[in-house]
């Protein structure tokens, strides 16, 4: 981590390499958010509708519910785990190809911090823009939800719009945003680390690659307890 938070040799170089990994990490992975929310969005209203079909129950409880579910955890925990597996292992695969070729082992020669150079781009791009994504999956995930209430009838749509904004809380949103940096630093450093640390061949490139998935998402459950505890219990 000192290596990688140094100064950068040449700060043209690191700004355009952060351009080229906020498309690569951030961009990239905006249709997959899009397509696993919208649905998500879908399926929660249709489920909390039937499990919660109870005349005890205002009508409106499901779309507070589905709101509270997609702000509190879905767009932030569940959606961050999911990119660990795309993201995680782009960034292992990658760095971990460079360590077996010895294209870092040229880069030190060439008197380069490498793990500043390869490591820096990727870890700021994706802080920088994982609360994009997570914002995209609140908006998405409630847009899904309202085309169930639209077409479906399982319930009215203005039922569904007074339970999104019954009882709104800003804090969530905060909330779920910072747990976003958090775990997009989990995540991009986590598998740089096991790509940058790679020996042997391909094999051991695939190898680090699910250590780096597995192994970034128990750190997100963990920093998960961690968090939640701290700033809403």
């Amino acid at each position: 981590m000192y290596r990688v938070f140094g100064k950068p040799d040449k700060w043209k170089m690191y700004f355009r390499q952060l351009l080229l990994e906020m498309e690569t990490l951030g961009l990239s992975s905006l249709g997959i958010v899009i397509i696993i929310s919208i649905f998500m969005g879908a399926i929660m209203v249709i489920q909390i509708k039937l499990d919660m079909d109870s005349p005890l129950l205002p009508i409106y409880t499901v779309g507070l519910a589905t709101r509270d579910v997609l702000l509190l955890e879905f767009s932030s925990t569940i959606m961050c785990l999911i990119l660990a597996g795309k993201v995680g292992s782009n960034i292992a695969s990658e760095i971990g190809t460079m360590r077996i070729t010895e294209q870092i082992d040229a880069l030190e020669i060439m008197g380069v911090n490498s793990a500043n150079f390869l490591i820096l781009p990727k870890v700021s791009a994706f802080i920088i823009m994982m609360p994009m994504l997570v914002i995209i999956s609140m908006a998405m995930g409630m847009i899904g939800g309202y085309s169930v209430a639209l077409f479906s009838g399982i319930v009215t749509v203005t039922e569904f719009e007074i339970g999104l904004q019954f009882a709104f809380v800003p804090y969530h949103v905060f909330y779920s945003i910072f747990k976003s940096l958090v775990f997009a630093f989990i995540i991009s450093s986590v598998a740089s680390f096991y790509g940058y640390n790679v020996k042997g061949g391909a094999l051991d490139v695939g190898k680090a690659s699910t250590n780096a998935v597995v192994n970034s998402s128990i750190l997100i459950l963990l920093s998960n307890i961690v968090i939640t505890n701290f700033m809403l219990a």
